[in-house]
């Protein structure tokens, strides 16, 4: 038996099986970016998902029988809250429905983000987090934001406790990479070249409003850096500690307010190797391996299977 799951989120087309024996194949592709820009118009978004989506279905179900799929679980807004909406979440949507219609299976609908964080439960083997309240990190170039996770219904119910003021940091991370004359989106670049630099790195103290961030500034002084022909090295170095540091004080400060909670970190950002390496021993937490922390369908397809066990 397979669990479909389908998510169409703004820079990435994804699908994903799950079979009763929890093992998970997917298919992903990025949208898209031309040269040079930051990103997506939604119009545009929606429609590289309609010309994506199908091929990737094509190949993810190849040597399998549609019959065998059991339930599909879909993406349909960025968060579990009312009023979260993105247009280019509805390709997936509408698909999902054709599917559960054709194959008469049941369908189920879930927020991007709860998928982020099922997604890294799965590949980090926690799920003992699906039982417990925990705070939960989803960092990306959409989204920069602490959340209090708590288990509803298979999913999650959660309450953001912190969040960014004005840029995410996967958009520092783009803005700066493109500054240096990197390819969007930036963040493997920038932390292939952050790992060259061995050299001394002293970076001025994060801006913080209580909990909340304010990475805007991490541009300015790139800029700055560049201004006056500091290696790429460095440059890429330097961002990369400032939004370390950033979001560990934002820990810090949570931990401080909320007691020790069990830490998880999702989204793109939180795949670099550097940020990651320093968290887990500093905070003992939870982290996606690197295939299931930027967007994907992996999370979708198994609160599916978890779902339709429990139905």
């Amino acid at each position: 038996m397979y669990f479909l799951g389908i998510d169409t989120s703004n820079y990435t087309t994804s699908v994903a099986l799950i079979d009763e024996n929890k093992n998970i194949v997917q298919q992903k592709k990025l949208l898209p970016v031309k040269d040079g820009e930051l990103g997506l118009r939604q119009s545009d978004a929606v429609f590289h998902h309609t010309a994506q989506l199908h091929s990737l279905y094509t190949d993810l179900i190849k040597g399998i029988n549609p019959a065998d799929i059991k339930a599909v679980g879909v993406s349909t807004k960025p968060r579990p809250v009312e009023g979260s909406y993105m247009p280019c979440f509805s390709v997936g949507a509408n698909t999902a429905k054709i599917i559960s219609a054709t194959l008469r299976v049941p369908l189920y609908e879930f927020s991007h983000q709860e998928g982020h964080i099922a997604a890294a439960i799965f590949s980090s083997k926690a799920d003992e987090l699906f039982e417990k309240d925990f705070i939960a990190f989803h960092v990306s170039g959409g989204t920069t934001e602490a959340v209090l996770a708590e288990p509803y219904d298979y999913g999650f119910k959660l309450d953001i406790i912190a969040s960014t003021l004005d840029l995410n940091a996967g958009q520092a991370i783009d803005r700066v990479g493109l500054m240096l004359g990197f390819k969007f989106p930036c963040g493997k670049e920038l932390e292939k070249h952050a790992l060259s630099y061995d050299g001394e790195l002293k970076v001025k103290k994060p801006t913080l409003k209580n909990e909340n961030c304010c990475l805007s500034g991490i541009e300015n002084i790139c800029r700055d850096l560049y201004n006056n022909n500091s290696s790429k090295e460095y440059i890429s170095a330097y961002c990369l500690k400032y939004i370390e540091n950033t979001l560990g004080e934002m820990t810090d400060k949570l931990l401080d307010k909320y007691g020790k909670l069990p830490l998880l970190y999702v989204g793109g950002v939180m795949s670099n190797s550097i940020i990651r390496s320093s968290f887990e021993k500093k905070y003992n937490a939870y982290f996606a391996e690197p295939g299931f922390s930027a967007d994907n369908a992996a999370g979708i397809s198994y609160l599916t299977y978890r779902k339709a066990n429990n139905d």
